[in-house]
């Protein structure tokens, strides 16, 4: 499932499809979300997304994820235009995942979106960038309930333990 872009129209149309999960974020901001490169994982290998957005940004940060257990689960920011009559750009995100929060980075200045994801996960990015990260979307994955995959297991396991008391009476 595809959601958003959240910003402005500025910059070129990017996305870098649909992955198993997100890795590592590396961001550069300081007024303003300046770039976004983002690692993903596919069949268990890291695989490096392009950096979208500009050089600028006085501040990085890395946000690595504990593999394989952690996973994006809400992202939040800003957007407004950075000078008057200009197109809006991200300002600002904050980025939580099933066990940490990381950020705000920028400044939470402008308009605010917000998007929790309930039972599923980032799996890819989107938007538009020029000089700046001027607007962002996201892939989304479902993630397997723990209950379900529990309640396939004792099927599994009952299945499995009645399939030998069956095939010895089709033999008789």
């Amino acid at each position: 499932m595809e959601v958003g872009l959240w910003g402005g129209n500025g910059g070129t149309s990017w996305d870098d499809g649909i992955h198993h999960r997100v890795r590592e974020i590396t961001l550069a901001y300081g007024h303003c979300i300046d770039s976004i490169r983002v690692v993903y994982d596919l069949n268990g290998k890291p695989v490096q997304g392009a950096r979208h957005g500009g050089s600028g940004g006085n501040n990085t940060a890395e946000v690595k994820l504990q593999y394989p257990d952690e996973f994006l689960v809400y992202i939040s920011g800003h957007y407004c235009p950075m000078v008057h009559g200009g197109s809006p750009i991200i300002r600002s995100l904050t980025l939580k995942s099933n066990k940490r929060t990381f950020g705000p980075y920028g400044f939470e200045e402008g308009t605010p979106f917000t998007f929790p994801i309930e039972g599923g996960r980032i799996v890819g990015f989107k938007g538009r960038s020029g000089w700046y990260l001027d607007a962002i979307g996201f892939h989304i994955s479902r993630v397997p309930s723990t209950k379900l995959l529990q309640r396939v297991s004792k099927t599994f396991k009952r299945l499995t333990s009645i399939a030998p008391n069956t095939t010895s009476r089709l033999r008789l």
